[in-house]
């Protein structure tokens, strides 16, 4: 799931507040940001795969498969065999030489790093694609509502906090992927609409909205090969995150401003957002804490929890599931 601040200032400019829908706002003059930040999150992650393409180069190494490279005309950029990776991507080996998540080397080998970059990795084009179209979708807007300094360091966290959950429970495999970060915004946008509920019209329609997107989303999670727990686990510190860094002012502060100086001005904020503020960084610090803890003592959550595996993956007739 770098310094989220470091980069030029982006040049606010005057605007409403505007979400995916102006039918469910009440207007209020705030600040709009430039998004950078969010393209230069896809660019990275582009750049980052056809990196791992070059690195994995099948003609070379595919020494052990009946199947050929896919798409051989790309020499040292061609996929690995459909046998070996469904995604058109580099092999599982290639992933985890460069920092995919996987369990014994976090806890055992004290590469702690990977669970960072482990959202920088992708398995391959499909993966890739289904991940920047989602985060241009979802993160440019809230990156110009509320700045890249606050988004940045909800997707970072984001992804941070999925790598723990997926580590406790997805011991034997490797796992890759943005996922957990683009969780984490979704989370940020539901804790952002309770947090600010005051300032919305046609509150249950917005509320439903984002609950129908969520629920199809983590409802994906429960294919095989689909690590679930990062989801989970983004989406959980992304909804905590959100209280912590999406306020909005309540409706009216923004223009009391300018009212004379012995007229009575409105508080910025409204009380139940500051108890919200302070119950989601206790409970957020309790839960990374927690769970770094659990994680290098080498504990695996499935022990204590016997249908927990079920959250990632449903067995069917079609498949079934493995670790």
């Amino acid at each position: 799931m770098a310094d989220p601040e470091r980069g030029p200032p982006a040049k606010p400019r005057p605007t409403n507040y505007n979400y995916n829908s102006n039918q469910y706002y009440v207007g209020t003059s705030e600040t709009q940001w430039t998004s950078w930040l969010i393209p230069m999150f896809v660019v990275a992650n582009v750049v980052v795969f056809i990196v791992a393409m070059s690195i994995n180069n099948c003609p070379k190494h595919n020494l052990g498969f009946d199947d050929k490279c896919v798409a051989k005309f790309l020499g040292r950029f061609s996929f690995e065999p459909l046998s070996e990776n469904p995604l058109f991507g580099p092999s599982s080996d290639t992933l985890e030489k460069l920092g995919a998540l996987k369990w014994f080397k976090v806890v055992h080998g004290h590469q702690g790093w990977r669970l960072f970059t482990c959202m920088w990795l992708h398995a391959g084009v499909i993966h890739l694609l289904a991940n920047m179209l989602s985060l241009v979708f979802i993160g440019i807007r809230l990156e110009q509502q509320f700045g890249f300094v606050r988004v940045g360091i909800i997707y970072l966290l984001s992804g941070f906090g999925g790598s723990i959950l997926s580590a406790l429970f997805i011991q034997n495999n490797i796992s890759v992927g943005a996922s957990g970060a683009l969780f984490g915004l979704l989370g940020a946008m539901l804790s952002e609409l309770i947090t600010n509920w005051s300032i919305y019209t046609n509150k249950a329609a917005a509320l439903l909205t984002l609950i129908v997107i969520i629920a199809i989303n983590l409802a994906v999670g429960i294919l095989p090969h689909v690590d679930n727990f990062a989801h989970i686990g983004g989406f959980l510190s992304g909804f905590l995150l959100g209280f912590i860094f999406l306020l909005r002012p309540q409706f009216g502060w923004i223009e009391s401003r300018n009212l004379p100086a012995n007229a009575r001005v409105k508080s910025k904020h409204k009380p139940y957002q500051y108890v919200l503020v302070l119950v989601a960084s206790a409970l957020l610090i309790a839960g990374l804490t927690t769970g770094l803890v659990l994680l290098f003592k080498g504990d695996n959550l499935n022990k204590h929890c016997s249908w927990c595996h079920y959250l990632s993956c449903v067995p069917t007739s079609k498949w079934k599931c493995g670790n």
